[in-house]
């Protein structure tokens, strides 16, 4: 199973094993990191917010214009910012560190 590193806001980290398929928002959601999601990843909101590492940004390519118009409504937005529920798991993305933003 590939493994995802969460950064919360205040540093800590949280090494999850990730089952593959599933989105990012659905593994933070279930092990309680303080993800919203509140569209359940129809993307229409911004809640699941995320903040990758520059590299860890690459290996994603780039976000779709939906995903972009959204983001334009996250607080805390950087270049390397995605939506958590159109990231999906995949053996690939072993290592993903993802950092959760401040609240604003």
């Amino acid at each position: 199973m590939p493994r995802l590193t969460f950064i919360d806001t205040a540093g800590g980290r949280h090494e999850i094993e990730a089952e593959s398929g599933l989105s990012v928002m659905q593994v933070a959601r279930a092990h309680d990191l303080g993800i919203e999601g509140t569209c359940d990843g129809t993307l229409a909101c911004a809640t699941c917010h995320v903040i990758l590492e520059p590299e860890d940004a690459l290996r994603l390519g780039v976000a779709s214009p939906e995903e972009e118009d959204m983001l334009d409504l996250a607080v805390g937005v950087q270049p390397t910012s995605r939506l958590a529920c159109q990231i999906r798991v995949t053996d690939e993305l072993d290592g993903l560190i993802l950092h959760l933003p401040a609240d604003g």
